[in-house]
């Protein structure tokens, strides 16, 4: 099958031929003949499967169409609008899909393709919006912006674009989705691109879309993605990562790799600390200017950059073939995330690496990423830089995360704490002894009544052990190394056979300061764990 065979006009395969494609990929050549069709489209497929051109190619299939009726020529000071609506979750998406549409539609005359995005200024987005416009590509929140100012005329709009319309609702736009939808013509064509049509996602598929709407799903999440190597490797701490992602981008075989985190101060942060090692980086987030993003992505782009610091947000829709390596610094807030993550390495199929750093903490969300994809991401080392503690079998479960009272990675042996089942069938607190027996361990407050051994509290909790005295002088003789001191009166009365508290002799009550600190001794910090990065001058200037 080629481009000729599936409808596509003379002048968009000759683009297409310019740009190096001849062959239409699977999600192509399914999604553009129903799309030329006139069908309503969900479209499901992993990221780098072609799905841009997917939705391009046929909105601009119309724009050429339209050209034919003379009716369709606007007059002089009409403002008649857009004929194509894309919506996109970024910025970076829509100056992808904005250099989409330019590339193929090269051969159209006066084609006439605008964004309108957050973080750039309202006038040069309004010119653009009062002269002839084919294809408007936006983000809804800025969209919205200019329909209620009355600046945006949608009421030619022929074909609404979703693309990955999942993470518009994730981002919180399905209200702003739904009132831009309901100032579009209804008789128009939808097409959504998502990761998933579960949810929320499938009921406002069903409120956008006509019934017979065609379903299209090619080799979604739990693609193989043969062409990408993935590795997991476990770190113990914060400095065995960082020796770790050091290791990683000293490899002579990274060309160009973008380094993901979970938060923008963390982008920041690490970005500055590879720089200060030399490294040619800059950072990327959702709070970084637009004029500033623009440049960091051109400098990605001209290979003035070897390493990109990035958030999940802003990573959406790079394209850079020349990017080898995806290094998962800080693991994705959704096991979604993780697809689209590796997914900017491997590109026009070239061949990629996708490592992901991992500590014991991040043991749920790895189960959640291979549940999610039905794969197991194999497990690496690096000579002399093996993790000192053991490492899970990731492959005996695949869930959400180890069963309720089921041992877990990092368990230091002391019984969790949490709830549990008592002798009843309700739930209660069991014993709970935290990290070590020895770090919140205290016995009853002086003044209280303490049940007797053996036998259980009220509320269906286990007894907490008794008090063994301040930790900070066990290794002094005398009163202090035996916990209590011995007064003579013996074992303690029955709360209540004890006078007041006013009755008693002054030594007998209880102050504050005959209490030790809450857990004793201080865990001394790990060195580096939680401490901010310098701030270095070896950053990129255009960064």
């Amino acid at each position: 099958m080629t481009f000729e065979t599936i409808g596509l006009d003379e002048a968009l395969v000759r683009a297409l031929t310019t740009a190096g494609y001849e062959n239409p990929t699977d999600v192509q050549a399914q999604a553009i003949p129903a799309a030329l069709a006139g069908k309503d489209l969900r479209v499901c497929s992993s990221t780098g499967s072609g799905k841009t051109a997917a939705f391009v190619l046929p909105a601009l299939m119309r724009v050429l169409e339209a050209r034919k009726d003379p009716a369709n020529k606007p007059k002089r000071g009409e403002v008649k609008g857009p004929r194509i609506l894309v919506l996109v979750p970024t910025r970076e998406l829509s100056m992808q899909v904005a250099k989409a549409a330019s590339n193929y539609g090269r051969h159209v005359q006066f084609l006439s393709v605008t964004s309108v995005v957050g973080g750039v200024p309202y006038p040069a987005q309004i010119k653009a919006l009062r002269s002839p416009l084919d294809i408007l590509i936006a983000t809804p929140g800025r969209l919205i912006d200019h329909i209620e100012s009355g600046k945006a005329v949608l009421d030619n709009v022929e074909m609404l674009v979703l693309d990955e319309a999942d993470r518009m609702l994730d981002m919180g736009f399905i209200e702003d989705i739904e009132h831009i939808a309901d100032k579009l013509p209804a008789g128009r064509q939808t097409l959504m691109a998502s990761a998933t049509f579960a949810g929320e996602v499938g009921r406002l598929a069903q409120r956008l879309q006509k019934e017979d709407v065609e379903r299209i799903e090619i080799a979604a999440h739990t693609e193989k993605h043969e062409n990408i190597t993935q590795q997991l490797m476990w770190a113990d701490d914060l400095d065995h990562k960082h020796a770790l992602l050091d290791h990683l981008l000293t490899d002579r075989e990274v060309d160009q790799a973008v380094v993901f985190t979970s938060t923008q101060i963390d982008a920041d942060a690490l970005a500055d600390r590879l720089a200060e090692m030399g490294h040619a980086v800059a950072s990327l987030h959702g709070g970084m200017p637009q004029g500033r993003r623009n440049r960091v992505l051109s400098g990605l782009r001209n290979r003035q950059l070897r390493i990109l610091v990035a958030t999940d947000v802003a990573a959406r829709g790079i394209d850079v073939p020349t990017i080898t390596h995806v290094i998962n610094y800080g693991l994705p807030l959704k096991a979604e995330d993780y697809v689209h993550r590796i997914g900017r390495t491997g590109r026009a199929g070239r061949s990629g690496r996708a490592v992901t750093l991992a500590e014991r903490r991040d043991v749920p969300m790895i189960r959640r990423i291979q549940h999610y994809t039905t794969q197991q991401i194999p497990v690496s080392t690096v000579e002399g830089l093996e993790p000192s503690r053991p490492v899970p079998d990731l492959a005996t479960r695949t869930s959400r995360g180890p069963a309720r009272g089921a041992p877990r990675f990092g368990d230091r042996g002391a019984p969790r704490g949490g709830f549990r089942h008592n002798e009843r069938g309700g739930e209660g607190y069991g014993e709970r002894t935290g990290f070590g027996h020895q770090r919140f361990d205290r016995g009853p407050a002086r003044g209280r009544d303490e049940a007797p051994r053996g036998q259980a509290p009220h509320g269906g909790g286990e007894q907490r052990p008794a008090f063994r005295g301040d930790v900070r002088f066990a290794d002094r003789g005398g009163d202090f190394a035996g916990g209590h001191r011995d007064r003579g009166h013996g074992e303690r009365p029955a709360f209540s056979d004890r006078g007041g508290f006013g009755d008693r002799h002054p030594r007998d009550r209880a102050h504050f300061a005959d209490r030790g600190e809450r857990g004793g001794e201080r865990a001394p910090r790990r060195e580096g764990e939680g401490a901010p990065f310098r701030k270095g001058p070896g950053r990129p200037k255009f960064a």
